[in-house]
């Protein structure tokens, strides 16, 4: 439903453009190419320019702050997503984003990520789509249609090669350009060739030398050959130098501080750079100002594409999980059950999200416990710990927190001077605090204090304390219970400030005994961005346990429950941006937790909830076996509805899933030397796992439903014309009496290439859903596109290609023979 507008529509509003700009002077449209703050643009009231807002949140739209009392939608990981195997589902997820974007005021929103997942250990890997560039590349076409058909802005990011964290502000990749153009570049073609995203993000990275934001790249092709006619907007501070501005980076963030400002001036002044340079970049500027109603008479379109967010944020979830085993245990009859033993640290604190600048703040969360004694209210549904998990503090529960001043819940938190005198106060509702943008005058201030009265509901001993960079106290009764300087853990920035460390001693809590708590932080001698940013988490770590001992009795919970539920899964510090991860393993002792529960009761399901691959030694052991992602603000409703068979579990890996971590074809991620070496070529994800001759755990597209489904044909022409979309035609039965859903997936072979080539490559696929007892057709389109193979331009092999068709990389039954003509 994109809208183009008609031609004498088109012309009025390019003479409105020019006219804008032509009343601008040289100050004013340099001025325009840096942002005003963390989040906005300029505005110039004279030519009817008002500022623009972006927003991080591809899983949902933060707004202006990061501010618990200005909660959002808190969508599935795009993991989670990219497992729905369906440009539908993507779609509406971009709608809901965009709706979520007009309630909060915003313009643009900076997503999808659509780096692939190159490794396991990418740090961000939960914020991508997937492994494979075709899945992503159509994923990622229908998000930003769903976005800017509700009338606003996507931003396909991190264009390019930003896939891994360490050194990512200095790292150069050195990739080959066929590489670059059948795999990292062809993610992103379709989000601006067919879905004509307005803005894209220049990556921090360098890529052949180059570093983007200064990278011909972002001339050729996304302007020259793609068609890009919208606004490339930096990564935050990722623009460092005034010969930027000859490149096609359009607008530095953020502002009002950047390597432009007056030195564009000058050197345009100087005749050293054109001034038709700036007038590019004012006139996109301007361009999308116009498309997000921000310039003039034009106001924001009204979405066409709106439904119950949350609703959608519960199905979302369902579409995304993943079965991969069912030894007859899934679904449970929810008639039957009696006892139900749920297990784990992330099953009554689950993560719905990944870490970093993705983060939202949702209003609530349902984990899988309390979704699962939400769907069984006559069940015994109980709760054991298993094996510690978190990391870092976790914030104080609002219900047992009082305001000292307002009485109501929650903190109250001020900004002080040296003299004491308060500058900024706020009652806050929330223990775990990001100032990014806003009013708060951290420059000004020497002192923050956070205060509460704490009135637990259970005697227990716990850590208190706090994650925070810079020197802090923490006072409980008006006595020093902690002091500390905490220092951030390597140099990046992100990873600092979303991820700082943390300290904490032991209290002893009596329930119903309440605790004044008092947090101050010295802001005296923050610098640069840390004098202008501040985050800061005031919360619990776990106390001391004997992990023997959990696990003991959480094996004997398990073992006098009917059936038992053990959730496993990452922590806050795991998956995150800033850093890679440096295992795939569990962390703690889940995998001896699996193995016990397990052995005590048959019927145990495991659910885990993680972003990207991890590690499960145990999965030969156990009944059933999920993948729940980070699951939104609904996982745990999500869960009961796969769980109880309320929903079919729709989703298929969009990433390989090792079995050991030393079989992993392209593991490593650290710059050796400043430099990363994409040494691999074009042989990424199965396709490098195809090449090694190594099985996986879990091969790319696997996944099962509750029905009974099987292909029993397929029509495909048996000849096509280089540039030609194909049609693939296939038969889906359903032979149970359940409704179920399955992703029909193509892939291409040629074994006799004259040009090295993969084992065989995702050339299309897509998602039918087929009532119980009935047959339906599924048409997938092939675009001959992905049959060509780069060599200073799309080169087409004549001959056979090999067709394979199924239900993963290598679940292929079906086989056609498509002949390329030359």
């Amino acid at each position: 439903m994109t809208h183009t507008p008609a031609p004498a529509d088109q012309a009025l509003r390019e003479q409105d453009l020019a006219d804008a700009l032509a009343a601008l002077t040289l100050e004013e449209k340099v001025q325009l190419l840096t942002g005003r703050d963390f989040w906005t643009t300029w505005p110039i009231e004279r030519i009817g320019l008002r500022r623009m807002l972006v927003s991080d949140g591809p899983s949902g739209v933060r707004g202006e702050v990061w501010d618990e009392r200005d909660p959002s939608l808190n969508l599935p990981s795009a993991t989670a997503l990219a497992a729905a195997w369906d440009v539908d589902v993507a779609r509406r997820y971009g709608a809901a984003a965009a709706v979520e974007a007009r309630r909060k005021g915003v313009d643009v929103v900076l997503g999808p990520t659509i780096n692939l997942h190159r490794s396991p250990l990418g740090g961000r890997h939960f914020e991508a789509f997937s492994e494979d560039p075709v899945l992503t590349g159509e994923l990622a076409a229908a998000y930003v249609t769903g976005v800017q058909d509700n009338g606003v802005g996507a931003t396909p990011k991190h264009y390019v090669a930003n896939d891994f964290e360490t050194d990512r502000f200095t790292a150069d990749v050195r990739v080959d350009e066929r590489t670059l153009r059948e795999v990292y570049l062809l993610a992103f073609e379709k989000a601006v060739t067919e879905a004509h995203a307005w803005v894209v993000m220049s990556a921090y990275n360098s890529v052949n030398g180059a570093t983007v934001t200064e990278n011909e790249l972002l001339e050729t092709p996304l302007n020259s050959e793609w068609g890009f006619d919208g606004v490339v907007i930096s990564d935050w501070t990722a623009v460092r130098s005034l010969a930027s501005a000859t490149s096609s980076q359009d607008l530095v963030m953020p502002g009002p501080d950047g390597p432009w400002g007056d030195a564009l001036v000058a050197a345009v002044r100087a005749g050293e750079i054109d001034e038709s340079v700036v007038d590019r970049k004012v006139l996109r500027l301007l361009a999308l100002a116009q498309r997000v109603g921000a310039l003039g008479d034009s106001s924001p379109a009204e979405p066409v594409w709106v439904e119950d967010g949350i609703a959608f944020a519960r199905e979302a979830a369902t579409e995304g999980t993943v079965l991969l085993e069912n030894r007859g245990e899934l679904p449970w009859d929810a008639t039957a059950l009696r006892s139900v033993a749920v297990i784990g640290n992330n099953a009554a604190a689950a993560r719905t999200q990944g870490g970093g600048s993705a983060t939202v703040v949702p209003e609530s969360t349902v984990s899988p416990l309390a979704g699962l004694r939400a769907a069984l209210p006559g069940v015994d549904v109980g709760w054991s710990l298993g094996a510690v998990v978190q990391s870092g503090v976790v914030e104080l529960p609002l219900a047992e927190l009082t305001n000292p001043v307002s009485g109501a819940p929650g903190l109250r938190a001020r900004f002080l001077a040296a003299d004491g005198t308060e500058l900024f106060g706020e009652d806050r509702r929330a223990s775990d605090l990001v100032y990014f943008g806003g009013d708060a005058p951290i420059e000004a201030a020497v002192t923050f204090e956070l205060r509460t009265r704490w009135t637990p509901t259970e005697s227990a001993t716990v850590r208190l304390g706090f994650s925070l960079v810079g020197r802090a106290q923490l006072l409980v009764d008006g006595e020093l219970l902690l002091e500390e300087t905490l220092v951030p853990v390597g140099t990046d920035l992100g990873a600092a400030f979303l991820s700082p460390p943390t300290a904490s001693a032991e209290v002893r809590l009596t329930a119903g005994t309440p605790l004044d708590v008092r947090l101050v932080l010295d802001l005296s001698d923050r610098t640069g961005f840390n004098a202008r940013a501040l985050s800061l988490w005031l919360g619990t770590e776990p106390a001391d346990a004997d992990p023997d001992a959990l696990i003991a009795e959480a094996a004997r919970a398990a073992a006098a429950a009917d059936v038992a539920l053990v959730v496993v899964g990452t922590n806050s510090v795991v998956e995150s941006e800033g850093y890679d991860r440096d295992s795939l393993a569990l962390p703690g002792r889940q995998d001896d937790l699996v193995r016990a529960v397990a052995a005590a009761n048959p019927r145990t399901v495991v659910l885990v909830n993680a972003g990207a691959p991890v590690l499960m030694p145990w999965r030969d052991q156990v009944a059933a076996l999920l993948i729940g992602w980070f699951g939104g603000q609904e996982f745990g409703n999500a869960v009961a509805d796969v769980l109880l068979g309320v929903a079919e579990p729709g989703g298929r890996l969009p990433t390989t899933w090792p079995a050991a971590e030393a079989d992993v074809p392209v593991l490593d991620c650290t710059p050796v030397d400043g430099v990363v070496e994409y040494a691999e070529g074009i042989h990424l994800g199965y396709r490098a796992w195809l090449r090694s001759g190594v099985e996986p755990a879990y091969w790319f597209g696997s996944g099962r439903g509750y029905a009974d489904l099987e292909l029993t044909g397929v029509d495909a022409p048996d000849e096509v014309s280089p540039g030609e979309v194909v049609t693939v035609t296939v038969q889906v039965a359903n032979t149970g009496q359940r409704d179920g859903k399955e992703v029909v997936q193509v892939y291409a072979e040629r074994p006799d290439s004259a040009v090295d080539r993969p084992v065989r490559w995702l050339v299309g696929s897509a998602a039918v859903r087929v009532p119980a007892g009935e047959t339906a057709r599924v048409d997938v389109p092939v675009d001959t596109r992905y049959l060509a193979h780069w060599a200073e331009g799309w080169q087409y092999e004549p001959g056979a290609h090999r067709l394979r068709i199924g239900t993963s990389a290598v679940a292929l039954p079906e086989e056609r023979t498509l002949r390329l003509r030359g």
